[in-house]
Protein backbone atom coordinates (compact mmCIF):
# COMPACT_ATOMS: atom_id res chain seq x y z
CA UNK A 1 0.00 0.00 0.00
CA UNK A 2 3.16 2.17 0.85
CA UNK A 3 4.68 1.79 -2.75
CA UNK A 4 4.40 4.58 -5.08
CA UNK A 5 1.13 4.43 -7.97
CA UNK A 6 3.06 4.68 -11.50
CA UNK A 7 6.23 2.72 -11.18
CA UNK A 8 9.03 3.52 -14.13
CA UNK A 9 8.02 0.11 -15.87
CA UNK A 10 4.13 1.19 -15.39
CA UNK A 11 4.49 4.71 -16.97
CA UNK A 12 6.90 2.66 -19.96
CA UNK A 13 3.71 0.87 -20.35
CA UNK A 14 1.42 3.15 -20.85
CA UNK A 15 3.68 5.05 -22.99
CA UNK A 16 4.26 1.83 -25.28
CA UNK A 17 0.25 1.76 -25.78
CA UNK A 18 -0.09 5.56 -26.62
CA UNK A 19 2.29 4.94 -29.33
CA UNK A 20 0.51 2.27 -30.95
CA UNK A 21 -2.78 3.98 -30.54
CA UNK A 22 -1.67 6.84 -31.78
CA UNK A 23 1.51 6.40 -34.23
CA UNK A 24 4.51 8.50 -33.93
CA UNK A 25 3.10 11.46 -36.28
CA UNK A 26 -0.21 12.06 -34.27
CA UNK A 27 1.45 12.28 -31.15
CA UNK A 28 3.48 15.70 -31.37
CA UNK A 29 0.20 17.03 -32.59
CA UNK A 30 -1.58 15.91 -29.93
CA UNK A 31 1.02 17.55 -27.41
CA UNK A 32 0.93 20.51 -29.56
CA UNK A 33 -2.93 21.11 -29.36
CA UNK A 34 -3.03 20.22 -25.52
CA UNK A 35 -0.37 23.19 -25.13
CA UNK A 36 -2.00 25.30 -26.71
CA UNK A 37 -5.26 24.29 -24.77
CA UNK A 38 -3.31 25.29 -21.83
CA UNK A 39 -2.20 28.29 -22.78
CA UNK A 40 -5.28 29.49 -23.54
CA UNK A 41 -6.81 28.69 -20.60
CA UNK A 42 -4.30 30.37 -18.17
CA UNK A 43 -4.48 33.75 -20.75
CA UNK A 44 -8.09 33.62 -19.39
CA UNK A 45 -7.83 33.50 -16.24
CA UNK A 46 -5.26 36.37 -16.24
CA UNK A 47 -7.40 38.49 -18.13
CA UNK A 48 -10.71 37.50 -15.58
CA UNK A 49 -8.28 38.29 -12.18
CA UNK A 50 -7.29 40.98 -14.28
CA UNK A 51 -10.41 42.43 -15.34
CA UNK A 52 -12.15 41.88 -11.76
CA UNK A 53 -9.47 44.36 -9.76
CA UNK A 54 -10.19 46.99 -12.55
CA UNK A 55 -13.82 46.58 -11.70
CA UNK A 56 -13.77 46.66 -8.16
CA UNK A 57 -11.06 49.99 -8.63
CA UNK A 58 -13.67 51.60 -10.98
CA UNK A 59 -16.89 51.32 -9.55
CA UNK A 60 -16.33 50.98 -5.16
CA UNK A 61 -20.26 51.83 -5.00
CA UNK A 62 -23.00 50.48 -7.36
CA UNK A 63 -25.87 52.49 -8.18
CA UNK A 64 -28.66 51.28 -7.67
CA UNK A 65 -31.52 51.07 -10.15
CA UNK A 66 -35.24 50.78 -9.52
CA UNK A 67 -38.11 50.61 -11.82
CA UNK A 68 -35.87 53.25 -14.57
CA UNK A 69 -35.07 55.79 -11.11
CA UNK A 70 -31.37 56.29 -9.88
CA UNK A 71 -31.44 55.79 -6.07
CA UNK A 72 -28.59 57.45 -4.44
Amino acid sequence: MGRELFQPMHLLLILLIVLLLFGGKKIPELMRGLGKGVKEFKDAAKSDKTTEKSETKETPEKEKITDGEKKE
